[in-house]
């Protein structure tokens, strides 16, 4: 399925869902399912128009990455201009996250709104083969519009699991208790993992770690900095984000485990590089 397809998919499910939504709660608090209907559709539109045009926008604030040019950032930026020529796409900018696990994503609806960011641990603690290699992944995941697929699941994920946080608190804390919107809060949580796992194969992180050790031209240097980044991440994961946007990253900067793990839609680490070692050794893939 195409890029467009799922895209489309998504934002068709979002409609389907919030309707049901709004008939539950339209039916039980309003008296009027058609009312209910009427305006949880409109909000499905809403969040749908706003996730296509700004969810990149919203994820980037979200982990306070910073576009810089060639000045501020001349090693990852010249980096990712070499990677972007090799693979035969448009510049796309670049962004840095103060942060000092290691990790990177790519984000945007398409080439021209592009970003590829990484975190300020990304750029200290690889070197310059092993971060070219780690570029090269997330320049793969825009030459094949993942993107936009992966960044507005993980916003309408994300909008979904708020709004089963709000279902759970009205029911525990607000006044009346036992009531119909028990049912909502219940579909909702999973919801925001059933949409990453419907629409972020791991297929595409496969892909993207064979594309980009083709584009790099070494595959150890990119299954090197995914063992560091696993360890890195693993040792010490993000404390404050959304898991509902862990598909973005190259590697889950989240605690796995519990609940984070019905978001997890990375491959084993083991299976990613083995992968690429044997690609290392069968020289045919230059």
């Amino acid at each position: 399925m195409g890029y467009r397809s799922k895209t489309l998919g998504i934002f068709a499910f979002m409609i389907v869902f919030f309707i049901l939504v709004g008939y539950l709660i339209g039916q039980f608090f309003m008296g009027d399912w058609i009312l209910g209907s009427i305006m949880f559709l409109g909000i499905a539109g809403l969040f749908n128009a706003v996730a296509y045009f700004y969810s990149h926008k919203f994820i980037l604030k979200a982990y306070r990455a910073k576009v810089v040019d060639e000045n501020e950032a001349p090693r990852l930026y010249n980096i990712v201009k070499q990677v972007a020529f090799e693979a035969d796409i448009k510049m796309p900018k670049v962004a840095v996250m103060p942060m000092s696990i290691p990790n990177a994503f790519a984000t945007g609806r398409n080439e021209d709104n592009a970003v590829v960011a990484a975190t300020e641990g990304l750029l200290s603690r690889l070197n310059d083969e092993e971060l070219k290699g780690v570029i090269a992944h997330e320049v793969a995941h825009i030459k094949n519009r993942d993107m936009l697929v992966m960044s507005v699941a993980a916003t309408l994920a994300g909008a979904i699991a708020f709004m089963a946080r709000m279902a759970w608190f009205q029911l525990f804390f607000g006044r009346r208790r036992g009531n119909p919107i028990l049912l909502v809060a219940l579909i909702l949580a999973p919801i925001g993992a059933i949409i990453i796992k419907m629409t972020i194969s791991r297929k595409r992180e496969y892909y993207a770690d064979e594309q980009g050790a083709r584009i790099s031209k070494n595959p150890n240097a990119l299954a090197d900095a995914l063992e560091k980044l696993h360890s890195e991440n693993k040792r010490n994961p993000i404390r404050k984000g959304n898991p509902t946007t862990a598909s973005l990253f190259i590697v889950n900067p989240f605690k796995t485990g519990g609940f984070v793990n019905l978001f997890s839609t990375h491959p084993p680490m083991e299976e990613r590089v083995k992968r690429l070692r044997e690609m290392a050794a069968d020289f045919s893939y230059l």
